[in-house]
């Protein structure tokens, strides 16, 4: 049975657990079956280059033949964005207005999960990608507390992007009223300051900004939720907190409707490992795996036994590949 890989695929699981290395064997055989792959990490730990044994950058950077990776980070995200906002605000608006959209631009910044925010913008716009620039996406993720707070973004940025829209609608409806009554010389009409539709100011840079990310969320939250189009994959070790982990991040996935689509086990003990110290760790992970059979026997599963050496580079992790069926 080979591991599903869909257009879009996320690969999670407890921290050091071997995320990293099982989403790049997939992404490896993924390139090798003949499909375009991209591999996106988005671990703050960013060890997809030390796997890989490449440097990985923040844009696509080509590792085999099909194959692309790059890495996330959210900070960079999130003031990449801002200053791209702030660049479209000093095109269209006057000097009068500047310094005040600048500030609730830079309050927004320091606002709780505005990283979060910026790293599911970068991530709606790379999904969209499987499919056109590439067959598959799959994502290296962080953690799974962190990785379950930015699948349930979209729901929870709905609402408050929707506030942010309102009120930037209320500022530019007040900006239309004070011209109206002061008239030229209050200011004077600049472009993006004109009469509008009573939905905001054409050419709103804020708005604008605000409502194409609303609409990158809907976009994005319709593929993750689409079994036919995204998949997350659990990778866990047959360990206690793992697997209680795991337990719970599949419950709260079913919550917010994306289809788990296994569990791979990874580094488990391979048969041909005795000794004493080695047998008593076997009937040990034997209760272990029991244990995922109660708790998480409803997934498909695929086991990669516990090797002697450092996975790292294309040829070591294309040997893992074996045990999860090709991709």
């Amino acid at each position: 049975m080979t591991v599903p890989v869909r257009p879009v695929t996320f690969v999670g699981g407890k921290g050091g657990v071997g995320k990293t290395t099982i989403a790049a064997a997939l992404a490896i055989a993924s390139a090798d079956a003949g499909r375009r792959t991209l591999l996106v990490s988005t671990d703050p730990a960013h060890s997809t280059s030390d796997i890989l044994d490449t440097p990985v950058g923040p844009e696509p950077t080509a590792i085999a033949d099909g194959l692309d990776a790059l890495e996330i980070d959210p900070r960079r995200e999130a003031d990449a964005y801002i200053a791209d906002v702030k660049a479209r605000i000093r095109d269209v608006a006057s000097p009068r207005m500047l310094k005040e959209i600048e500030r609730e631009v830079d309050v927004a910044r320091v606002s709780p999960g505005a990283e979060e925010a910026a790293l599911f913008d970068r991530f709606a716009r790379l999904m969209p990608r499987a499919g056109d620039d590439y067959d598959r996406v799959i994502f290296d993720t962080a953690p799974t507390g962190h990785t379950l707070r930015l699948l349930g973004l979209p729901e929870a940025m709905e609402a408050w992007v929707a506030g942010l829209v309102a009120r930037r609608r209320k500022l530019a409806s007040l900006g239309r009223m004070w011209r109206n009554v002061a008239g030229a010389a209050a200011g004077g009409a600049r472009r993006g300051e004109g009469p509008g539709d009573g939905q905001g100011e054409p050419g709103d840079p804020v708005l604008e900004a605000l409502e194409a990310r609303q609409a990158r969320f809907r976009e994005a939250r319709a593929i993750v939720t689409d079994p036919d189009r995204a998949g997350f994959l659990f990778v866990v070790t047959p360990e206690w907190l793992p697997i209680l982990e795991t337990r719970r991040a599949v419950d709260a996935l079913e919550r917010y409707r994306i289809p788990v689509t296994g569990l791979v086990v990874n580094r488990a003990l391979p048969p041909e490992a005795d000794g004493a110290f080695l047998a008593r760790r076997r009937e040990r992970e034997s209760d272990y795996l029991a244990m995922i059979d109660r708790e998480l026997g409803g997934l498909a599963r695929w086991t990669v036994p516990l090797r002697g050496e450092d996975v790292v580079g294309v040829s070591a992790l294309r040997q893992l590949t074996r045990y999860m069926d090709g991709a």
